[in-house]
């Protein structure tokens, strides 16, 4: 559904994937060990130990952590991708950015610090 051939970060071949379609609203902590789509609404925490594609729609008030990821959506809150995160022109990002890789398109919007020096995958290590 959502791969891409043209986003660098790719989801995983996990067979374990989890939608949270549009016009749905998530509340509290949101824990996934697959890919995660969100097209929806969510407030509190978002954590994925594989890939995390924020459609445009989406509109998360929460922290996020995944491995790679893909924002296409509003984020408010800190991000925190362990490998390569892709912001798509549409997305809107207010938090702290911590990261190992980024590419950002034209047109995307981060209010908030960016971090690419490998802190992202120290502290997932740190927190194991």
């Amino acid at each position: 559904m959502f791969k891409d051939k043209k986003h660098t970060a790719m989801p995983s071949t996990s067979s374990q994937e989890t939608i949270i379609a549009q016009g749905v609203k998530v509340e509290g902590d949101f824990r996934s060990d697959g890919d995660v789509v969100i097209d929806g609404e969510v407030s509190g925490t978002v954590e994925t130990a594989k890939f995390l594609r924020i459609g445009e729609t989406a509109r998360i008030k929460a922290d996020v952590k995944a491995a790679s990821a893909v924002i296409a959506g509003e984020v408010q809150g800190n991000v925190q991708v362990a490998e390569m995160l892709e912001l798509l022109s549409t997305s809107r990002v207010k938090g702290d950015v911590a990261t190992g890789r980024i590419s950002v398109a034209a047109g995307a919007q981060v209010n908030g610090r960016l971090t690419m020096d490998g802190s992202a995958a120290k502290a997932d290590e740190n927190e194991a």
